[in-house]
């Protein structure tokens, strides 16, 4: 019931835009997009609407969630390279409308959801087969492990690189469902960190300012569903309040240690403020209240000659390099 076409959804988000911008000029508007690349109407279903809602809409909404298929490390990490073609295909299609319209304005995206969930998918239906209705279920609360955190990470680092149209993007959820942080019940109920919080908080912190999309030369591997996967995948962050560079960079090579060399060109006089990582050689380390077997910690095995920064990059790591002036 209430079913639309992709016309007949554009043209009522347009008139709905319009009657609210006549109470609040100030207010933005989100239109639906595609929850996933792989369904039927995507790419056709947001050209259908922007043809419609164009002019009265400022985001398109995307969503996009990472499942490991198998035992499949080096493949679950290539799988951000699927977010890469989601938002560029979105952002053509966003483009492509403008251009058939003679548009000066932008449409921006709205990633509402975005996540690795699927440990909790088979037991979440299981449970609702046996009971139709209770109260509070414990539902889709995923045990994240160390590499799901590293994807995380691979996310992050491919939003960042399209900052300037991605302008809003959600983590879902915050507590307990597909969560960084888990609670228990009761008054003296405790609470901890998964390991995705940390590559989530450190993007929080030290990912303000503006994104400087390096020119990256990496090595590059073939998985079992994709090709010329980069070895490394890098963005720098530049605050210029704090007085601050960081790098963002992911080994997603699952053998071998990677030389990391970055030249930070405009920046001389920088030097190393901090090198924190996530390493683990077991992928499947998790957190718990009782025990944090995914935590970052402080590396100063690296070195740093002028403005050129070298580090070894453990296999499967994410990274966060801070650079300040002296």
């Amino acid at each position: 019931m209430g079913h639309k076409e992709a016309k007949e959804y554009g043209r009522l988000a347009a008139e709905t835009a319009k009657a609210m911008k006549l109470m609040d000029s100030s207010l933005e508007f989100v239109v639906c997009g595609s929850s996933f690349v792989d369904m039927p109407t995507f790419a056709e279903w947001e050209a259908s609407v922007l043809k419609e809602a164009y002019d009265y809409v400022d985001y398109v909404s995307l969503h996009q969630y990472f499942k490991k298929d198998e035992d499949d490390t080096a493949d679950f990490l290539a799988k951000t390279d699927d977010l890469e073609f989601f938002l560029n295909s979105i952002i053509a299609t966003c483009d492509y409308v403008k251009a058939t319209k003679h548009s000066k304005k932008t449409i921006n995206l709205s990633f509402d959801e975005w996540n690795v969930w699927y440990h909790s998918i088979d037991q979440d239906n299981q449970d609702m087969d046996k009971l139709p209705w209770r109260r509070h279920p414990h539902l889709l609360e995923d045990i994240y492990t160390f590499e799901d955190a590293v994807v995380d990470g691979l996310a992050i680092i491919t939003l960042l690189k399209h900052s300037d149209r991605v302008k809003i993007a959600c983590l879902a959820q915050l507590v307990n469902v597909i969560a960084p942080v888990m609670t228990e019940e009761g008054k003296n109920g405790r609470a901890w960190r998964q390991s995705i919080y940390y590559p989530f908080c450190h993007a929080s912190k030290y990912g303000r300012g503006y994104a400087l999309e390096p020119l990256l030369e990496t090595g590059k591997h073939d998985t079992s569903k994709h090709e010329e996967v980069t070895d490394v995948e890098a963005i720098a962050v530049y605050n210029e309040e704090a007085g601050e560079v960081t790098v963002f960079a992911v080994n997603r090579n699952t053998e071998e240690e990677i030389e990391f060399e970055a030249v930070l060109k405009g920046f001389e006089g920088y030097s190393v403020k901090e090198m924190t990582v996530l390493e683990s050689e077991d992928m499947e380390a998790v957190n718990s209240a009782e025990e944090e077997k995914v935590r970052p910690f402080v590396r100063n095995d690296h070195t740093m000659d002028g403005n050129v920064f070298n580090a070894r990059l453990k296999p499967v790591s994410w990274n966060v390099i801070r650079f300040s002036k002296v």
